[in-house]
């Protein structure tokens, strides 16, 4: 997770993607909770691999493995230098049975690790494989070879970032390989090029498949993704006991957090609200607004609002940073 997420700005000036809001919770959080249930044994450590994000980040991605009784371990990626790079800066913790996941996807799956297999590589059948890595597979749905970003179509199964690996250290050894010996492509060492010298090498690795792959990469993406997380736990009720409504509706699926005050107002269905905010005479829907947000005359959907912000009378479809001020 020690990318810039530049598709996500303005709101990852202020906060790393993969520590934005799905539903009251960060997407990492998320991601981890989910994995840790397809393990089916304790997970002993998550290692983050992270960019500088400050102390206070660090220390909450600690007590999100900490309460999945896991240790916590923060990596430094200093400079971005690829994905086979960023993963072997957390080579201590590549030992065993691991997990490798980009923090900037989730997914909706009912699977268990297989331990006979030597690794699985998630995928999802997609309709523009030219936007992702892709694999192709035999006839015994054996995985054969790793394609990029392919410009001709050699295969539909695109990688969704969620990879396992029964030897942890085979991977930190193919991994080191490549930066040995400078294997290196548009000025990044790639995960691919590890995984088809580990097949070269006899090593099978078969694709895991999951109900729905839900995409954080960017405005609509998260938006979306918010949607459907909404839509699986909406036999949750995800309305805090202090948040205060005065003649106003809320359409079910909703988060809303702590100490919000909803004034004649519909919100819903497929909002999350984080804790302070204030809406009033507003009509919202499928959108996402984060902390201690105050919104007066609004009526917006397929939205994502910051912290902090002040949004007054404008009704459109909007991407608004932490401490935006609108209106008048």
């Amino acid at each position: 997770m020690a990318g810039m997420g530049k598709r996500m700005r303005p709101h990852t000036l202020t906060v790393p993607k993969p520590l934005l809001p799905i539903a009251g919770k960060p997407i990492v959080q998320r991601l981890v909770e989910d994995l840790a249930k397809v393990c089916g044994e304790p997970v002993d450590e998550i290692a983050f691999i992270i960019g500088d994000f400050g102390k206070e980040v660090e220390k909450n991605l600690v007590k999100i493995a900490e309460n999945l009784g896991a240790k916590g371990t923060i990596c430094y990626q200093e400079e971005a230098l690829g994905t086979a790079h960023a993963i072997l800066c957390a080579k201590e913790a590549l030992d065993g049975k691991v997990i490798v996941a980009f923090a900037d996807t989730l997914f909706k799956a009912d699977f268990k690790l297989d331990d006979e297999k030597d690794g699985v590589l998630w995928v999802q059948q997609i309709e523009n494989p030219e936007q992702f890595g892709v694999v192709k597979v035999d006839e015994n749905n054996v995985i054969t070879d790793f394609v990029e970003k392919p410009t001709e179509f050699v295969s539909d199964l695109a990688m969704i970032g969620i990879y396992y690996f029964k030897d942890g250290a085979v991977l930190k050894d193919e991994l080191q390989y490549l930066i040995d010996n400078n294997i290196i492509k548009s000025g990044e060492y790639q995960l691919p090029d590890a995984l088809k010298n580990m097949t070269e090498k006899g090593m099978k690795f078969s694709p895991g498949t999951v109900d729905e792959w839900l995409d954080c990469g960017n405005k609509n993406a998260i938006v979306y993704t918010n949607n459907r997380v909404l839509h699986y736990n909406q036999d949750t009720d995800m309305v805090a006991s202090s948040v205060k409504t005065e003649n106003s509706v809320i359409i079910q699926p909703c988060y809303i957090g702590e100490n919000a005050v909803l004034k004649n107002s519909v919100v819903g269905p497929h909002v999350s609200v984080g804790e302070g905010c204030t809406i009033e005479n507003s009509v919202v829907s499928n959108s996402i607004v984060q902390t201690n947000t105050t919104l007066k005359h609004a009526n917006f959907t397929n939205s994502m609002l910051g912290n902090f912000v002040e949004y007054l009378e404008y009704p459109n479809e909007l991407s608004l940073g932490d401490y935006s001020t609108t209106g008048k």
